[in-house]
């Protein structure tokens, strides 16, 4: 079974033709929901569909699926997710990530020391933030900027970083 990705929810129903509310979680909208794509849905089992047509409406995304002409037809994907294969992935250029490929990296300072492992990737505003637990002392939230993160090598899992003075505070 191929590894899947997701980029959506579906959140509810929408009209009486086979329109479902979808919350994109991917930071290609218009690719991954445009007619012709092929998505899966975590039914179980897993349900394949092809886009038949999508459109913004009021802060979401709906679409219509090949052969789901009918509410009841869809009712039934409410509050599963929408997710692609590797195969429909889409490559990305030089120096962009994919979330999955940035969490697990040993983060390695300035000074040859390991920060710690990236656990997660929050984004508030202008930049990602790299979180990075360390045991006994407060996580390190490193933001993700050309300025502070040097090199990625993801096939070696490792991410070299310069530390903004002040940012890491160990008077816990």
């Amino acid at each position: 079974m191929p590894e899947l990705y997701h980029v959506g929810n579906i959140v509810n129903t929408h009209g009486i033709r086979g329109e479902v509310r979808v919350i994109a979680t991917t930071d290609f909208p218009e690719e991954r929901f445009a007619p012709g794509s092929h998505l899966v849905i975590d039914t179980m089992p897993q349900t394949p569909v092809v886009v038949a047509a999508s459109r913004k409406h009021k802060g979401f995304t709906l679409l219509r699926f090949v052969d789901y002409d009918d509410i009841n037809q869809v009712e039934v994907f409410k509050g599963h997710t929408l997710n692609v294969t590797e195969a429909e992935q889409h490559p990305l250029d030089d120096g962009s990530y994919y979330y999955r490929d940035l969490i697990g990296l040993h983060v390695i300072d300035q000074h040859d020391q390991e920060l710690g492992v990236v656990s997660e990737i929050l984004s508030p505003g202008a930049n990602d933030v790299w979180v990075i637990p360390r045991p006994g002392k407060t996580d390190v939230l490193l933001p993700f900027l050309k300025s502070v993160v040097l090199n990625i090598d993801v096939a070696n899992k490792v991410a070299r970083v310069e530390v903004p003075g002040g940012l890491i505070d160990d008077e816990d």
